[in-house]
């Protein structure tokens, strides 16, 4: 399973089983986190390096969990990531990914960082 998978599953259930609010902020971090190792990976892959980390927010509606990030390229230009992973609470999410450095795509697949093809 892919690594943003397994880890999206993790925290729907750690969600889903606890019910408090400490285990939702810790499982939308490890998403945020998760999606953050894969913006890096697959940027590193395309020889464009970041100033640092993107910051993520995770807003979520149902069973579908969005993501947004901005971030900058050591040359300056603005990185926006978007993506989204439908049916989150289920076994087999579907997850869509765009990342466009100043204005233009560069990256639109449904998985990021290790083990994505």
């Amino acid at each position: 399973m892919r690594r943003v998978q397994a880890v999206l599953l993790a925290a729907v259930l750690a969600v889903a089983m606890s019910g408090c609010k400490v285990m939702q902020r810790i499982s939308e971090g490890s998403y945020r986190n998760a999606v953050t190792d894969g913006v890096v990976a697959e940027l590193k892959k395309r020889g464009i390096p970041l100033k640092a980390r993107p910051s993520c927010k995770t807003p979520k509606t149902g069973d579908t969990v969005r993501v947004s990030c901005t971030a900058r390229t050591k040359a300056g230009q603005p990185v926006v990531v978007t993506g989204v992973a439908r049916d989150a609470d289920s076994a087999h999410p579907v997850e869509e990914y765009t990342v466009t450095v100043a204005g233009r795509q560069v990256l639109d697949q449904g998985c990021l960082g290790l083990g994505c093809s």
